[in-house]
């Protein structure tokens, strides 16, 4: 079954075909005005695991993933703590934070991280070639694209252009030609009236007004569409196979982006337009603005990364996702699974029971069926809800396997564990664990010394702390049992 994807562009599934030897790729990345939320770590997890499963598949990859460091809530937050004295010392720390969480949560590096203020003379050059052929113009040392220049404006987010509403600051609008014309160079700097709606402290009688560069046409700064066409063309090419973004961006992000682009070079800016929809919570979306959100450090520190990924693998990556506490519980669950069955796995394979003339049927067959299952799962559009469910299906082959026989299916099982290695481990990037004999031994220490101490509580007649500690061993897993005078504990 070849891959195919559903093109918001043409809005139809179709065959994908890329144009050369390598899949060239860009992921709108993150504006670093704040702490990652999990909406981000949502296109984060399926822009990974969209690159994964193609590299799994045989192509060459090239990922691009942007950091736009160059805007005003960025500007706003200057002075907010005393070593943010520029906007680039602003970026940098959200920058740093973002690149920790993405190692964190295990996502494969793309191929390289561009920065907006890295490519200036790159956003000047492609501005100059659209005022050369009269798609863009300047104005009071600004600069803006003529969207009635560009004859498909609209294409990708299906608007008529007589339907648009006026894109830009209020300030803008005396100098376009058409309301809906969009700003490629802004004169001048951050405005007082931008500093003010996003600033989070007092900055007096002087406020930032962020980076400024020289221009052709007044110092200033970049608009933010032309940025990550910029970016693009540089590091990838004028054409490129696949771009992901938020599906809040297809207007008017990404339909500025093809304008722009195509304007520029006469070329289709991209082949495949997927859009990732978006993380709500209580039926709105779940955004910085709104302070609504949970930030991927608490959830890294309550859930850790493999039970975030999970739950982001539960539902398709162009569907919406409603997040919630028990959401998450549920797909700590569901890993949890995975995980008790790969140990049970790498224990059984690598036992003394495990027979090279045992033959499991069932759990061989099972195998096979999750292999294809996965694999014409993930070629439908990546379809990761149902390439898990097909991993969770194995589990309870792997299972019954170890429950019903003496003598274990050695192939079979060595199989099973390469099934949940490449596509739980190298495509879904999930993170197995096993525990070796010193840890085992390490563990039931301390699970002895913990028992001592309720012991020692219950002697007392403290049982409310007894309890506690008793409800915190289950909680993780170890199960606690009192016969008489005897107390034993077990790992589950």
């Amino acid at each position: 079954m070849a891959l195919s994807v559903t093109n918001t562009l043409s809005g139809d599934r179709e065959v994908f075909e890329p144009t050369g030897d390598s899949v060239l790729v860009y992921v709108c990345g993150l504006t670093v005005s704040d702490d990652p939320h999990l909406g981000h770590a949502r296109l984060w997890t399926h822009a990974d695991v969209i690159c994964r499963w193609l590299e799994a598949a045989g192509y060459d990859v090239t990922h691009v993933e942007n950091f736009t460091d160059i805007n005003e809530k960025i500007a706003a937050r200057i002075g907010e703590r005393p070593e943010w004295d520029t906007e680039g010392d602003v970026a940098r720390h959200y920058i740093a934070k973002v690149v920790e969480y993405m190692r964190a949560l295990n996502f494969k590096r793309a191929s390289v991280y561009p920065r907006v203020s890295e490519h200036i003379p790159e956003i000047i050059e492609l501005i100059e070639m659209l005022i050369d052929s009269g798609h863009a113009y300047e104005a009071n040392g600004s600069v803006y694209f003529d969207v009635t220049s560009f004859e498909e404006y609209g294409k990708l987010s299906n608007q008529q252009l007589e339907d648009l509403e006026a894109q830009g600051e209020a300030d803008e609008r005396s100098e376009k030609h058409n309301p809906a014309d969009f700003a490629l160079w802004k004169a001048g700097g951050v405005s007082e009236a931008a500093i003010a709606e996003h600033a989070k402290c007092d900055h007096g009688e002087h406020p930032p007004t962020g980076e400024t560069w020289d221009s052709p046409w007044a110092e200033g700064r970049p608009g933010w569409h032309i940025e990550c066409s910029a970016m693009s063309m540089t590091h990838l090419d004028q054409t490129i196979d696949i771009h992901i973004g938020g599906h809040d961006l297809v207007f008017p992000h990404h339909e500025n982006e093809i304008a722009q682009s195509e304007a520029a070079t006469g070329e289709q800016f991209a082949n495949y337009w997927l859009h990732t929809g978006l993380l709500e919570t209580k039926g709105e979306k779940m955004s910085s603005s709104l302070d609504n959100f949970f930030t991927v450090e608490a959830a890294l520190e309550e859930f850790g990364p493999n039970v975030i990924r999970t739950f982001y693998l539960s539902t398709e990556y162009s569907s919406k996702q409603t997040f919630s506490e028990p959401a998450l519980e549920e797909a700590k669950l569901r890993f949890e699974r995975l995980q008790r069955a790969y140990e049970t796995t790498v224990e059984a394979l690598d036992s003394a029971d495990a027979h090279a003339k045992t033959t499991d049927d069932d759990l061989r067959t099972a195998v096979a069926e999750t292999e294809t299952g996965f694999r014409e799962a993930m070629n439908d559009d990546f379809n990761v809800r149902e390439a898990m469910a097909g991993l969770l299906e194995l589990t309870t082959a792997l299972n019954k396997h170890v429950e019903n026989y003496t003598q274990y299916d050695y192939q079979g099982l060595k199989a099973a564990l390469e099934a949940l290695e490449v596509f739980g481990g190298e495509v879904f990037g999930l993170q197995f664990e096993t525990l070796t004999d010193g840890d085992v031994e390490l563990a039931g220490e301390l699970v002895e010394l913990v028992l001592d101490v309720r012991e020692d509580a219950r002697e007392a007649g403290d049982y409310e702390q007894a309890d506690a500690l008793r409800d915190r061993l289950e909680a993780i897993d170890i199960a606690v049992e009192d016969s008489g005078e005897e107390t034993t504990f077990r790992f589950e």
